[in-house]
């Protein structure tokens, strides 16, 4: 499928491993220039940009800390110093501390809400402003959970309080910005062969319990993910805006 996006330019933050990098991944194989963020770099980060830029696309890193609102204006200035443009955010980084709330420091919560929350507010704000003052049209993926659907009984109750903060502010940002032509989605993944939840995927006893969940049968690869972000992110998404787009094997069916 045609998606539009050869020389087009996206940003994903927590782009070093996991659903992020899977992204990046996708990206480059649909001949996009890619900006790789993160608090810092993978061991395999200069080694992916050096092979992203074989391929003929613009790759480069940048180190941003989402909760940082300098990290972020840094990311903005460096990506237009660096490529010139900027087309597509993939709001990715989060946290997922676990806590339950009887035990959960106040702190903890804030993180997460700062993490998971402010930062994607403050990405998309800088983007809305820059597309509006250049009058360019753009892409928004913002990245959610079937939590914030369904609330959290693992301890993980400030995850699913700042996952379901995104899906309001996902649908609240649609409506202020379509009619400039930017398209602000979200993807709700389920449970996912990454980094962040290996405290369930590695534990066979957990994992099963998660599989019985699962209509589907199995848990989602990052690249299940990636290829649902693109699809938002290319012109075949042109008249989608507002929704998020539940990718959890029909874990969560609404």
């Amino acid at each position: 499928m045609e998606y539009g996006l050869k020389g087009k330019t996206a940003i994903v933050t927590g782009s070093t491993n996991g659903i992020g990098a899977a992204i990046i991944e996708q990206f480059v194989a649909e001949g996009a220039n890619v900006v790789i963020s993160a608090r810092k770099k993978a061991q395999d980060t200069d080694e992916k940009i050096a092979k992203y830029t074989k391929a003929g696309v613009k790759a480069i890193f940048v180190p941003c800390d989402v909760a940082n609102e300098n990290d972020i204006d840094n990311l903005f200035e460096e990506t237009l110093k660096q490529i010139g443009t900027i087309d597509i955010i993939v709001n990715n980084a989060g946290v997922w501390l676990t806590s339950y709330i009887k035990d959960m420091p106040v702190e903890d919560f804030r993180r997460t809400l700062e993490t998971n929350l402010v930062g994607p507010f403050m990405i998309c704000q800088r983007f809305v402003n820059y597309c509006i003052d250049n009058d360019r049209q753009g892409k928004i993926i913002n990245m959610t959970s079937q939590a914030a659907f369904h609330g959290s009984t693992s301890g993980h109750a400030h995850y699913a309080a700042s996952k379901a903060g995104l899906v309001g502010f996902t649908i609240s940002l649609a409506r202020e910005v379509a009619k400039h032509g930017i398209n602000v989605n979200a993807v709700a993944p389920g449970i996912v062969e990454s980094k962040m939840v290996s405290a369930i995927v590695d534990d066979p006893e957990r994992r099963a319990k998660y599989l019985e969940r699962i209509p589907i049968g199995r848990i989602a690869t990052t690249e299940d993910i990636a290829k649902v972000v693109i699809f938002l992110a290319g012109s075949q998404a042109d008249y989608l805006t507002g929704a998020t787009i539940d990718a959890t094997g029909g874990m969560l069916m609404r």
